[in-house]
């Protein structure tokens, strides 16, 4: 069972950390500074597990271990920030370094110093398949999602937005327990329906460590869940909303926005706020966690992850695997982001085997924008330069002697009052969006008409808006160089963009998203799937000067989180039976790892190369296939135990997170049997054997045989090779023996473990690193 009342050796007592919020890609980031009063920090208490379903037991038994410590009952309302008592038990408090020790000495294993993390549609839809116009997709099949609810962690909403109109929306189901909660321009009566069914806000543990009440009108931003930077409005728009017909940004990518599921509801839990650039307090993470937990969602969509290094699943530092865990526990899917940080290697977030973890992808469509230089050759960018008139200017670059650096775009400065008057030819020197961005506007300031910068990513991603900003590759670049320097008026003209959808775009994985392995778990295979996230077109406050309308363009696997989490919600209400696990399973086993066209899917980067495991999981999400995967790799909390025990977490510590006392087996369990739908091995020394346990979800008399692919050198074999499944049989397990011939220390080697009856393909992932002898990596 979870904490016992009255057992003091169970209790962790974790401090305030700060969640990232992964916004739109690469803004400026800041520490807080120093904090208002130094002497009393907010400390998270987790008590794991609740005992019992009194919630104001719990919250009296809170008080009075505070009252032990701090000496009077006063003292104690006044320290406490939050008692978290609906999906497990714990409080928050703030309370000075001597008096957590003191509470620490009698009442947990262990408590940590204070960490502070930095803040970090038109087509997808129709690109995965799920046209509303399909009568035997997912979509149809069921029936838009309708009764399931979406929770989404994150900045806000804006809820007046034609997005979010509850037309054709079946009644609020009546498990809900959540609340519309009334605050600043927003009042909770009017502004929810059968569409956004709650509203909550979240900001004491914010306060409590800044140590002063938040100054909205400073931060531009709204004391109650109204959304003050876009982002949640954006994402929650993506996840759940309603069809919005003839929606684009200024006319770039015209149609109609609507979310994943338009027939699921939705629930806001505002928990990220706008000081210093963007934060979102561990403790009011955990509380909506909590909340989200008691009224009852089906799906949490968390845009949101901390920075490397990563803290463990039992680190109760880290409120998202700790409230995920929790969340999954009572059968609720959590789906999170990868990350930003990407195309570096091990910078994947968000690893705990519950959660479902996102990779963003791009999708089949472009923005051509012709360049026409002053000789009458016409060169294709990418842009969105939108309106109908044309810019035509000279052309500068900015030229410098040999030695000195060259001007690159990251270099420009407002003061170059050259630029005034001129379009601007740069290349960019690093993938730095927001230092580009500062370079745009630097032109802009400095009365340039506008820039053609050249870059390596193949891939574009908007800049500066409502400024005319075209990219192109080096080697494009390059040719447009040797024609400024072949005349000596160099001229152009660009001309506005326009909407391109299908061949010959191709699908990539983002150059952003971040990559595996897993740099705190490698064996566990992190990302799960890779999702749409560029150029996402989606509803926003229409309030944002830089966008028109109530629709923007945004990127990010913050973008890529909530196409998944729709696909879930959409899986939820075909079977709402299936456990977070099974719906997992079923969508990492079925993703796309090619073209529907047949070509190879690639990864950005710095050279592209051929997308693998660690790149987007399973593959680009493939959500019809999803609901129909033949088989499914199942697991519950007893699997997850057994994950903590192969990592060797103690028993108190996985105590915390488990309804029942954890004895760990004395020989450690191997962590490469857990039963996910991936295998990865990231010190392959010896053959080695694993199992693996599928179940049955299609047709009840099936026949699975497998078939192996992978790179000469590694050995793979399955045992046994043809699964019969009946009426009696509806779950079976396999071993996997595999081996190594090379013998050198090397990289990682990919392949597959795939099961198919002729109609279900059943793909799991396989990656192996070989070590021979002692390692040098």
């Amino acid at each position: 069972m979870g904490f016992l009342l009255h057992d003091q050796k169970n209790t962790m007592i974790m401090s305030f950390v700060l969640v990232p919020l992964l916004l739109i890609l690469n803004m400026h980031y800041y520490m807080l500074p120093a904090l208002a009063d130094s002497k009393r920090n907010v400390y998270i208490v987790y008590m794991g597990k609740r005992q019992h379903l009194d919630v104001e037991l719990l919250t009296r038994t809170h008080h009075d271990m505070l009252v032990t410590v701090l000496g009077s009952e006063e003292t104690s309302e006044d320290s406490i920030v939050y008692s978290y008592k609906h999906g497990f038990s714990g409080f928050a408090a703030k309370m000075t370094k001597a008096q957590a020790l003191k509470l620490s000495i009698t009442r947990c294993d262990s408590c940590h110093t204070q960490s502070i993390y930095k803040v970090q549609t038109t087509r997808s839809w129709d690109y995965l398949g799920l046209s509303s116009t399909s009568l035997s997709n997912l979509l149809n099949k069921s029936k838009m999602g309708n009764g399931v609810i979406i929770g989404l962690l994150d900045t806000g909403i804006w809820p007046e937005l034609e997005v979010f109109n509850d037309e054709n929306l079946g009644p609020i189901p009546s498990r809900w327990r959540g609340v519309c909660e009334s605050g600043q321009h927003f009042d909770g009566a009017k502004a929810c329906n059968r569409k956004l069914i709650g509203a909550r806000y979240f900001i004491s543990g914010l306060e409590a460590e800044y140590g002063q009440p938040y100054n909205t009108s400073e931060n531009d931003d709204y004391m109650s869940p109204r959304d003050s930077s876009g982002h949640g409005t954006h994402t929650s728009s993506i996840a759940g909303g309603s069809f919005v017909a003839n929606a684009s940004y200024d006319g770039l990518g015209l149609g109609t926005v609507r979310g994943g599921a338009p027939g699921a509801h939705l629930a806001m839990y505002k928990v990220c706020w706008r000081l210093y650039g963007g934060v979102c307090a561990d403790a009011d993470v955990l509380k909506a966690f909590d909340e989200a937990i008691n009224d009852g969602v089906d799906v949490l969509s968390v845009s949101l992850a901390a920075d490397i290094p990563l803290y463990s699943e039992v680190d109760h530092r880290g409120s998202i695997p700790i409230g995920s865990f929790h969340a999954v526990a009572k059968g609720i899917t959590v789906v999170c982001a990868a990350g930003n940080a990407g195309p570096r290697a091990e910078t994947v977030q968000n690893t705990a085997p519950w959660i479902l973890t996102v990779a963003a992808s791009t999708v089949d469509r472009s923005f051509p924008t012709p360049i026409t230089l002053g000789n009458n050759q016409t060169i294709i960018g990418q842009a969105m330069f939108t309106g109908e008139d044309t810019v035509s200017a000279a052309l500068v670059y900015p030229e410098v002697s040999d030695l000195m650096p060259p001007r690159n775009c990251e270099s420009l400065s407002s003061n170059d009052d050259w630029m005034a008057g001129k379009i601007v030819l740069c290349f960019a020197s690093d993938y730095n969006q927001s230092l580009l961005n500062d370079a745009i506007l630097s032109v802009k300031a400095a009365g340039g008409l506008g820039v053609i910068v050249s870059r390596s990513s193949s891939n574009y991603y908007p800049y500066a808006m409502n400024f005319p900003c075209l990219q192109v590759t080096y080697e494009t670049g390059t040719q447009i160089l040797y024609y400024i320097r072949s005349t000596s008026n160099p001229q152009v003209r660009l001309s506005p963009s326009r909407t391109h959808i299908g061949k010959p775009v191709s699908t990539n994985v983002a150059y952003f998203s971040s990559r595996g392995p897993s740099s705190n778990v490698p064996a566990i295979l992190k990302p799960d799937i890779a999702a749409p996230g560029v150029q996402i077109l989606a509803a926003i406050p229409p309030f944002d000067e830089t966008t028109t309308g109530a629709f923007a363009f945004l990127s990010g696997t913050s973008m890529a989180t909530p196409h998944v989490s729709g696909i879930v919600a959409l899986l939820k209400s075909l079977y709402p039976d299936w456990s977070p696990a099974a719906i997992k399973s079923a969508i990492i086993t079925t993703g796309l790892t090619s073209h529907q066209s047949g070509g190879p899917i690639f990864a950005e980067g710095e050279p592209p190369k051929l997308a693998d495991p660690f790149d987007f999981g399973g593959g680009i999400v493939n959500p019809n296939s999803a609901a129909d995967p033949g088989l499914v790799y199942d697991m519950n909390t007893e699997n997850y135990v057994h994950y903590l025990c192969a990592m060797g977490y103690n028993n108190s510590d996985i105590f915390q997170l488990t309804e029942h006392p954890v004895v760990c087996p004395s020989k450690q369990p191997s962590i490469l049997d857990v039963n996910l739908p991936s295998i990865t091995i990231p010190n392959l020394k010896k053959p080695t054997i694993l199992t693996r346990t599928v179940t049955n979800v299609g047709p009840v008399n099936s026949k699975y045989k497998a078939s192996v692919e992978f790179a000469s050198g590694i050995n793979v074999a399955v045992r046994p090779e043809t699964l019969i499944f009946s009426s009696r049989t509806k779950a079976i397990s396999f071993s996997v023996m595999i081996s190594s011939a090379h013998n050198v220390n090397a990289g990682y080697y990919f392949g597959s473990l795939t099961w198919t009856d002729g109609v279900h393909v059943v793909r799991s992932p396989i990656s192996v690193r070989t070590e021979v002898g002692e390692s040098f990596f």
